[in-house]
């Protein structure tokens, strides 16, 4: 795991140098807020917006090899850079555009996650709209994991609006019951 974190330090200070918007949200967010898991990558979400993304997309590949030979052509039709980092770690750069994913990335906050080893996480709350709306198995296992570890204090009111916003985008509409089962299941348990 510690390779993982020296990882994301390169390229948030990358990022940084290049005075960009972002955020970790992927496996080592969780560990932040949730129960600790494997992840083999590091995910970020930068702030691209619409129209701009292939100077992001040169940027990183110049710095980050891509991990496909047409990663650049994928970046721009998926708007996702698959990318390795000096020590070969896998990244996965999301380019965020929406409305919600730039209040994602200025909910985010720094956590030290050891000694000189600070990163900037999506919030707790954040990644549980995240995962319930990807709503893999991997992502319903990190939301019970969140729930379990933070308890009574996640905002739920922000949570179910921004959850019920985002829904309405994916034809799976059982996302939202499908927490509720979750937070009451973990609740009944911390009782």
């Amino acid at each position: 795991m510690n390779g993982l974190f020296h990882a994301a330090l390169e390229v948030e200070q990358f990022m940084r140098q290049q005075q960009w918007r972002f955020c970790l949200i992927g496996g080592l967010a969780v560990v932040r807020w949730g129960q600790p898991r494997a992840t083999q990558d590091v995910d970020f979400s930068l702030l691209t917006g619409f129209g701009e993304e292939q100077e992001y997309i040169d940027r990183l590949l110049a710095r980050f090899p891509g991990r496909r030979v047409d990663a650049k052509e994928f970046a721009l039709r998926h708007r996702v850079v698959l990318a390795r980092t000096t020590a070969g770690v896998s990244l996965d750069i999301a380019l965020a555009a929406f409305p919600f994913e730039e209040k994602i990335i200025d909910r985010a906050s720094e956590f030290s996650f050891a000694e000189r080893v600070s990163l900037t996480t999506a919030s707790a709350e954040d990644l549980v709209v995240l995962k319930a709306f990807a709503a893999r198995e991997q992502d319903w296992s990190d939301v019970r994991g969140i729930l379990t570890r933070q308890g009574n204090r996640l905002d739920w009111n922000y949570i179910v609006t921004e959850l019920s916003l985002l829904k309405e985008l994916k034809e799976d509409s059982d996302v939202l019951q499908h927490l509720e089962t979750i937070r009451q299941e973990v609740e009944g348990g911390a009782k």
